[in-house]
């Protein structure tokens, strides 16, 4: 697999039916960034939003290319999450 297989197969998943499936990826990244923050609140100051739980999904495929056998997964849901996130963060800034 070369590195335009991993970018198609993430562009393959994130324009397929994943949305039907789990709903509008914003809105639900905005509820993951709700539940993290919630979740955090008592411990860090912050309030996540959308955009970071992208990043943050990104760099949980990452940390899994450290340890264990190499798994192509890994790569290809990380570029997805990345690519989510940007879509996310270019229409916030296009309003």
């Amino acid at each position: 697999m070369n590195a335009s297989d991993i970018a198609k197969k993430a562009a393959d998943l994130v324009s397929g039916d994943r949305a039907q499936a789990h709903g509008d990826m914003a809105d639900n990244f905005g509820r993951c960034a709700d539940l993290w923050s919630a979740y955090l609140g008592k411990r860090l100051d912050v309030e996540l939003t959308a955009v970071d739980v992208g990043n943050m999904m990104a760099l949980l495929k990452i940390a899994r290319t450290q340890t264990g056998e190499v798994n192509a997964d890994d790569f290809v849901d990380g570029a997805g999450y990345l690519a989510c996130a940007g879509e996310i963060a270019l229409k916030q800034y296009r309003r």
